[in-house]
């Protein structure tokens, strides 16, 4: 016979169960939506998070509006705190001589040359390309567009934070020249 302890306690854990599981099944949405943060971090700030794959421009405290991204592959990752120093529409691209050497039949076309291909719809980078910098260096690290909007919620890049041209074009248009960045 369960006492009436026993009856609460176990009444508290099976009521509690839907919340835990819904929290566990959560499905990854790349739509951009206005979520609540933590207070640490400051209104104008982008964080990112490679681990659940959001992107967040902090818009006021405890507010940023999330944005789905695909990160680098695992050792290739870009870690830490940059600033954006230069921001492009429609880029130029050329990898960079470690993409090369790691898969010269991918850019084939680059190899032993100095072609950089041009900005367009069949441009990696996308529509829209923010640069990070630290200490006035270029990382060769980016957010920027992508050709291969299935790479959103996935670790595949050679190190840039993906985003679907729409929302790279979106968050283009709200961050200056200067941002922080913080990934962590």
């Amino acid at each position: 016979m369960f006492s009436r302890r026993q009856f609460l306690a176990t009444s508290a854990a099976a009521m509690a169960l839907p919340t835990m599981v819904e929290a566990q099944t959560a499905t990854f949405d790349p739509t951009p939506q206005v979520v609540r943060i933590k207070r640490d971090f400051l209104p104008g700030e982008i964080i990112v998070l490679p681990s659940s794959f959001y992107l967040y421009w902090v818009t006021e405290p405890t507010r940023a509006i999330r944005y789905g991204v695909g990160v680098g592959r695992a050792g290739l990752d870009f870690k830490g705190v940059a600033t954006i120093d230069v921001k492009k529409e429609w880029p130029t691209w050329r990898p960079t001589n470690e993409m090369i050497a790691r898969d010269p039949v991918a850019y084939a076309k680059f190899v032993d040359n100095t072609y950089i291909q041009p900005g367009g719809p069949g441009n990696p980078l996308g529509a829209r390309a923010l640069y990070l910098f630290q200490n006035g260096l270029d990382t060769y690290f980016r957010i920027h567009g992508t050709t291969q909007p299935d790479s959103i919620g996935q670790s595949v890049s050679n190190g840039c934070i993906r985003m679907l041209n729409d929302h790279v074009i979106d968050l283009y248009a709200r961050v200056p020249v200067g941002t922080k960045v913080t990934v962590l």
